[in-house]
């Protein structure tokens, strides 16, 4: 890993809706070409917080901060440097997955149509998908929505991709070919990962680093390498997630 400046920082970060605290004093940081997992049981608030880092919730309290830059004073710039998968894919049901991936180019750059075109088949190609460029949503299977989904967060080539429950609904074989597209990803592309899951598998075999949000204590409660926190933490909740225990 990188000891450069970190990819993503987080400083003393809180949300409330009402009077009802979701986290306070949420700080961390990802190092650039890390896979960092953001995990914790139902109503932790792990989407909350991705929603945060990725400028759509403003936070009540604290700062985020993507390649140095204040995501909330930085605007479009600073997030135009990220992609995002969100939980269900997201991708329009009336477009191609080739028109799918496209659509970003066609937003963000100069690009004309057999050029965004060349790019998108590329990018569908990187998530094994180069046959499918002429199918639509409904066509495929959830696991290939998500891997299109990769490919349209991947279209402008950021350095920073961030994955909602990438894992969510999908059986064990695809889910597993969907964590080792992500660390094929960041092997081939240098790619920083920010991934939001609950599924136990996908943890211990894409982060290297993460951290445990937990509702009761309205904030975190562990962070580090995850396999050394299932084998050595004395946390209670910690050992009961890793372990698939009642509390």
């Amino acid at each position: 890993m990188s000891d450069a400046s970190p990819a993503v920082r987080g400083t003393d970060l809180g949300q409330s809706f009402g009077e009802r605290v979701i986290y306070q004093h949420v700080t961390f940081q990802v190092k650039p070409g890390e896979v960092f997992v953001i995990l914790g049981g139902s109503g932790s608030g792990k989407s909350t917080l991705l929603r945060q880092v990725i400028g759509l919730l403003p936070p009540v309290e604290g700062k985020v901060e993507i390649l140095g830059r204040d995501v909330y004073a930085g605007g479009a710039e600073v997030l135009a440097r990220i992609g995002v998968m969100f939980q269900s894919g997201a991708l329009f049901g009336s477009m191609t997955l080739l028109e799918n991936v496209m659509l970003p180019l066609e937003m963000h750059t100069a690009l004309p149509p057999h050029a965004r075109a060349d790019v998108a088949r590329v990018k569908l190609g990187l998530v094994g998908l180069g046959d499918a460029a002429d199918l639509q949503p409904a066509e495929i299977s959830g696991g290939m929505i998500k891997r299109a989904a990769i490919a349209r967060a991947l279209a402008l080539d950021p350095p920073l991709l961030f994955l909602d429950e990438p894992s969510a609904g999908l059986d064990p074989a695809t889910s597993a070919g969907l964590d080792q597209l992500i660390l094929n990803l960041r092997q081939d592309l240098g790619t920083t990962f920010v991934v939001v899951t609950h599924e136990l598998a996908s943890i211990l075999a894409i982060a290297d680093r993460c951290i445990m949000l937990d509702k009761t204590a309205r904030g975190v409660i562990a962070e580090g390498d995850p396999r050394q926190l299932r084998d050595a933490s004395d946390n209670p909740t910690v050992q009961h997630f890793f372990r698939r225990e009642a509390a």
